[in-house]
C-alpha cells in the first residue's frame, strides 16, 4: 500500500471536549462540561494533507441558560517536515 492510498482512507474516533469555567459566577453556575466525541479523517488534496474532525457533545453540566449540546467541526492543514 502506498502512502497516498493509506492517507486517503485513514479514519479515526476522537474526543476533544472544551471544558470552561466562569469564576465570577456563583457556585453551580460556573462550569460547562461536555461529554461526547466524533470521527476524524485524514485526507490529501494533491500533496497537502488535511485533517477533518466532526464531533458532537452533550453538556452534563452547564449554567442556567447555557447550551444543552454543541457541535465542533475542525479542519487542520498539516505541514509535515521532510
Amino acid at each position: 500500500m502506498n502512502e497516498r492510498n493509506y492517507l486517503t482512507s485513514l479514519q479515526y474516533l476522537t474526543s476533544t471536549p472544551i471544558v470552561t469555567a466562569d469564576w465570577e459566577k456563583s457556585s453551580g453556575e460556573q462550569w460547562t462540561i461536555p461529554v461526547g466525541g466524533g470521527i476524524g479523517k485524514l485526507a490529501r488534496f494533491g500533496n497537502q494533507p488535511v485533517d477533518f474532525k466532526l464531533q458532537g457533545f452533550g453538556n452534563v453540566e452547564t449554567p442556567d441558560g447555557g447550551p444543552d449540546w454543541s457541535i465542533m467541526l475542525a479542519v487542520k492543514f498539516l505541514f509535515p517536515k521532510g
